[in-house]
């Protein structure tokens, strides 16, 4: 028995769809899909010149402070020397707008300094993440946000709406990118050693605390 020409354009048309089917079927021995993160090295929101913008002055953060409750900066130990690329790096700190030396504020101790800003939707869903390892790690490593757009207003705002308390600065012109030689993605971990040298630069989301410390226990040997 023959096809007509309408059987045999059936029959064509239904292996192109058994074919594409089985190209885009997926296959357990496959890698995952790669983590998402906001890269703005084209153009868009981006870190810019100033650290915060001219509206965000000191008495119009007064409400969004204190809404946001967040912790106080860390303070430079007793008799230690900052050192490494974030000597000198001098911002001001989310809860109560004074100046800190990040270098000199997280010198002596492993720190975790994170990179995001408020339009970042991967930051959203690691902060409260990085919230819970902080609490888990305690004192063996300083954890310190670094917001990378001059609308601190937001930054305070976001962090009041994820409930997110951790320690941050305010940083605008994306100085701590610059100095750790972070990409233009976000959100970004820089792991700094104590002695203030960078151990790595993780150009990543994390979701859960568990992977948070499994990378601070590569890169700075601390378990938490």
């Amino acid at each position: 028995m023959s096809l007509s020409n309408t059987g045999r354009w059936s029959l064509a048309a239904l292996v192109v769809v058994v074919a594409l089917a089985v190209a885009i079927w997926p296959r357990g021995g496959d890698d995952p899909a790669p983590r998402s993160y906001v890269d703005y090295s084209s153009g868009g929101a981006t870190p810019s010149a100033v650290e915060r913008s001219a509206g965000d002055t000191d008495a119009a953060l007064v409400a969004p402070r204190t809404a946001a409750a967040l912790q106080q900066c860390p303070v430079p130990e007793p008799g230690v020397v900052a050192s490494g690329p974030l000597a000198g790096v001098e911002l001001g700190c989310l809860a109560d707008g004074g100046r800190i030396d990040v270098g000199a504020a997280l010198a002596g101790k492993p720190a975790l300094v994170n990179l995001w800003a408020y339009w970042c939707g991967p930051c959203a869903e690691e902060l409260p993440a990085l919230d819970e390892y902080a609490r888990r790690a305690g004192d063996s490593v300083t954890v310190l946000t670094a917001h990378q757009d001059p609308k601190e207003g937001n930054a305070l705002t976001a962090l009041t709406e994820y409930g997110v308390h951790l320690p941050g600065v305010q940083d605008g012109a994306g100085r701590i990118a610059t100095a750790v030689g972070a990409p233009k993605v976000l959100p970004v971990t820089a792991l700094i050693r104590a002695d203030g040298t960078v151990a790595a630069v993780l150009p990543q989301p994390f979701h859960s605390a568990d992977e948070i410390a499994a990378a601070v226990h590569e890169h700075l040997g601390v378990a938490s």
